[in-house]
C-alpha cells in the first residue's frame, strides 16, 4: 500500500513556511518563534483550515490535521533538552541542585496548591482541580529556552534560574502523567497506592538508560568517529537522541527526559562539541514544527465566544504564578528586579499543560469544557512569551543582582579567554605546553578520536571535531578566545579555518602553521596575524644549532636568527601596490634542501 501525496501535505507546508519565516523574521530582527506561532494560527484548523471546509481549494495551503505533525513536533522538545544537557554535566547539575530542587520544587508545589484551590472554589472536583493546577503551574521549556538563548540571556541570573525551574518541571512530568493515569483508572476519585507500582517501570528505565549510557556511548562515538564518515556520525547522533527518548516514552515518561539524560552522559565526553554542531539544525527545525503545532491548537473561535472568561483565566493564572515565583525567589535571596523578571518569564503556561490536560479530559478526570478553556488560556499565554523576553532583554541585569545570586547559579567555564589550538599532534602539543608554562589556558580541537581520548585521560581540555565548521569554533568559544593557533598540515583545511575564523572575528590573533613560503604568503593574504613556514623555521633552527656548535657567541647567533626571521616575515607579507614577483619568495624554500 502506497502513501498518497496528501499524507505529506502538512510536512511540506511546514517546510515551505520555515523557508519563508526564518529569513523574513531574521531580516525584521524578530524571533522566528513569533513567525512559527503566527503561521500555526493562520494555517491551522481554526484558521485557514476552518475556511477550507467551505472552500476546498484552500485545503493544500492549510493544516487540517494537527495530530499528523504533533508526534514529530514532540521531538523538538527532546532535541532541545538534549542540547541543553550537553552544556551541563552530572557535576554541574549537582552544583545546581539547590536551584533545581529548591526553587523548582517550591515553584511547582506552591503554584499547584494555589491554582488548585481556586479551581475548587470555581466548582471543580478535588481530582480535577489538582490536575488543572499542576498543569497550569508548568512553563514552556520549548519556547522560553530558545528565546533566552536568542536574546543572550541564558547565562544571566534570570536565564540560569529559569533553566533550573524548567528542568525540575520536566523531571516532574512523568509523575504527573502517572497521576493522571491513575485518576482516570479510578474514575477520577483518588490516587491510591497503585501509583507507587506504576512508577517502578519509570525508575527502571531511567536507571537502565543512565547505566548503559555510561558504558556504551563513549565507545560507540569513538568507533564512529574513527570511520571519518560525517553521515555515520549524524546517524549516530540521531539514534542516541531518538532512541533515548523512546526508552523513556515506553516507560510512560516524556521523551525529553530520556534525551536529557543522554545529553548529560555525553556532556562528559570529548565528542560533546561536534555533537552539538551536528544536532543543532535538527533541533531548530523540529522546534519550529513544535511552535507551528502550538499555534495551530489555538482555537480563536473559543476566544471570540468567551473573550472575558478566556482572557480572565489566562491573565489570572499568569498573575498567580508570577506572584508565587516572585515571593519564592525573594525568599531565596534574589533581588527584587531579577525576581520580577523571573516571574514574568515563567508566568505563562507550557506545552506540558496541553499534554496533561488533554490526557485528563480523555480519561474523564477533567470536564471537557473546563479542559478546553484551560488549554486555550495556556496557549494564549505561550504565544506572548517571546515578546515578554524581548522586552525583558532591553532592561539588562544589574551587577548587584548577578553577585547576589552567583552562589546559587554556577556559571559554565566555557567563556574563559583561552587560546584555541586546532590540531593536537606534536606541534600542537608543544604549543600547548608553552602556553601552560606561561600560565595561559588552552582548548584543543583534533579530528583523531584516539588521540583526543588519550589526551583527555591526561586531563587536557580537548574536543573531537572538524574545526573547518565555524559553528564548532563558536561552540569552543572563539568569540572570547585570546588567540587561535592552527597547527594542521592540511593546507586546504588550514585555509578554510582561517577564512571562517577571520570572518567571525576580524581582530582575532591568528597564528598558523604554513607548509612553505608560498603557502605562508597565501595565508597572509587571508589576513592571518602570523604564518610560520615549516621549511624556513627548520632552516633557521639548523643554522642556529651549527653556528653555536662551532663557537659563535650565542647572543650574536640568536640576534641574527631574529633578524633573518623578520626579513622573511616582511618578504612573505603582501605589500599593497608593490608589484612583487611572487616567485621571488621561493629562495628560502630552496635553502632548506
Amino acid at each position: 500500500m502506497t502513501s498518497g501525496p496528501e499524507n505529506y501535505k502538512e510536512l511540506l507546508l511546514f517546510l515551505a513556511t520555515a523557508g519563508v519565516i526564518v529569513p523574513l523574521f531574521g531580516r525584521l530582527k524578530l524571533s522566528p518563534v513569533f513567525g512559527f506561532l503566527a503561521a500555526g494560527m493562520m494555517l491551522g484548523p481554526f484558521g485557514l483550515g476552518a475556511v477550507a471546509r467551505d472552500l476546498p481549494w484552500l485545503s493544500p495551503i492549510s493544516i487540517t490535521d494537527v495530530e499528523q505533525i504533533t508526534h514529530l513536533a514532540e521531538f523538538g522538545v527532546a532535541f532541545l533538552l538534549f542540547m541543553i544537557a550537553l552544556e551541563l554535566s552530572w557535576n554541574r547539575l549537582r552544583l545546581m541542585r539547590r536551584l533545581v530542587f529548591g526553587l523548582g520544587g517550591l515553584q511547582l508545589l506552591a503554584s499547584t496548591a494555589v491554582l488548585a484551590s481556586i479551581a475548587i472554589l470555581m466548582g471543580q472536583t478535588p481530582a480535577s482541580a489538582v490536575v488543572l493546577g499542576s498543569a497550569l503551574a508548568m512553563s514552556s521549556t520549548a519556547i522560553i529556552l530558545p528565546s533566552l538563548v536568542e536574546r543572550k540571556l541564558l547565562n544571566t541570573t534570570v536565564g540560569r534560574a529559569s533553566f533550573a525551574v524548567l528542568l525540575f518541571q520536566d523531571l516532574a512530568v512523568a509523575p504527573l502523567l502517572f497521576m493522571v493515569t491513575m485518576l482516570a483508572a479510578r474514575g477520577g476519585t483518588g490516587l491510591g497506592a497503585g501509583l507507587l507500582y506504576a512508577l517502578a517501570p519509570a525508575a527502571i528505565a531511567l536507571l537502565a538508560l543512565a547505566g548503559l549510557g555510561r558504558l556504551i556511548l563513549r565507545p560507540l562515538f569513538k568507533l564512529v568517529a574513527a570511520t571519518k564518515s560525517n553521515e555515520l556520525f549524524v546517524a549516530t547522533c540521531l539514534l542516541v537522541v531518538i532512541g533515548s527518548g523512546l526508552v523513556t516514552a515506553v516507560s510512560g515518561q516524556s521523551m525529553a527526559l530520556g534525551a536529557f539524560i543522554a545529553g548529560l552522559l555525553l556532556a562528559e565526553t570529548e565528542y560533546r562539541r561536534q555533537i552539538e554542531v551536528t544536532i543543532q539544525p535538527f533541533q531548530g527545525l523540529l522546534l519550529g514544527l513544535f511552535f507551528v503545532s502550538v499555534g495551530a491548537r489555538l482555537d480563536l473561535s473559543e476566544i471570540i465566544a468567551n473573550p472575558v472568561l478566556t482572557a480572565g483565566i489566562a491573565i489570572g493564572f499568569f498573575a498567580i504564578k508570577a506572584v508565587v515565583l516572585f515571593l519564592i525567589t525573594r525568599l531565596m535571596g534574589l533581588p527584587g528586579r531579577s525576581a520580577g523578571e523571573l516571574a514574568v518569564v515563567l508566568g505563562p503556561g507550557g506545552e506540558f499543560a496541553l499534554i496533561l490536560i488533554g490526557a485528563a479530559v480523555a480519561g474523564n478526570v477533567v470536564p471537557g469544557e473546563a479542559g478546553a478553556t484551560a488549554m486555550v488560556a495556556a496557549t494564549l499565554t505561550m504565544v506572548g512569551i517571546p515578546l515578554l523576553i524581548r522586552l525583558l532583554g532591553r532592561g539588562g541585569t544589574s551587577r548587584h543582582d548577578e553577585a547576589a545570586f552567583a552562589a546559587l547559579t554556577p556559571q559554565h567555564d566555557d567563556g574563559l579567554e583561552r587560546v584555541i589550538v586546532v590540531g593536537y599532534g606534536r606541534v600542537g602539543q608543544l604549543v600547548a605546553e608553552m602556553l601552560t608554562r606561561h600560565g595561559l589556558q588552552f582548548l584543543a580541537i583534533d579530528a583523531d578520536p584516539s588521540l583526543v581520548a588519550k589526551e583527555r585521560a591526561c586531563g587536557h581540555t580537548i574536543f573531537y571535531g572538524d574545526a573547518t565548521q565555524i559553528e564548532l569554533l563558536r561552540r569552543c568559544g572563539i568569540q572570547s578566545a585570546r588567540a587561535l593557533v592552527v597547527t594542521l598540515d592540511d593546507a586546504d583545511a588550514v585555509e578554510s579555518i582561517v577564512r571562517a575564523a577571520r570572518s567571525e572575528r576580524p581582530n582575532l590573533t591568528l597564528v598558523v602553521r604554513a607548509r612553505d613560503a608560498v603557502h605562508a604568503t597565501q595565508l597572509y593574504e587571508l589576513k592571518v596575524t602570523d604564518a610560520v613556514p615549516e621549511t624556513i623555521e627548520a632552516s633557521l633552527q639548523l643554522s642556529q644549532a651549527v653556528l653555536i656548535d662551532i663557537g659563535i657567541p650565542m647572543g650574536r647567533v640568536i640576534a641574527s636568527i631574529h633578524e633573518k626571521r623578520d626579513e622573511f616575515r616582511k618578504m612573505l607579507q603582501p605589500t599593497d601596490g608593490s608589484g612583487r614577483d611572487r616567485h621571488a619568495i621561493r629562495a628560502p624554500r630552496a635553502e632548506s634542501h
